[in-house]
C-alpha cells in the first residue's frame, strides 16, 4: 500500500516556479515529484550532516 500524502499550499515565486518546472521536466519528473526528490535528497543529506564528527568538531570529546 503507497504512503499517505498530505495536500499543502505552496507559495514561489513564478520566476523559481518556471526554473523547476524545466529541471522537472528535464528529470522526467512531475513539479510535485521533483519538489519531493529534491526535499528527500536534502534531508538525507541533512540527516547525514547532523552525526557528530570528533575530528572536525572541537565541541566533541
Amino acid at each position: 500500500m503507497a504512503a499517505e500524502k498530505k495536500a499543502f499550499v505552496l507559495r514561489i515565486n513564478p520566476e523559481t516556479l518556471k526554473e523547476l518546472e524545466r529541471w522537472a521536466q528535464e528529470e522526467f519528473r512531475s513539479v510535485n515529484g521533483q519538489i519531493e526528490y529534491i526535499l528527500n535528497e536534502a534531508l538525507k543529506k541533512r540527516k547525514k550532516g547532523s552525526k557528530p564528527n570528533p575530528d572536525t568538531d572541537p565541541e566533541v570529546d
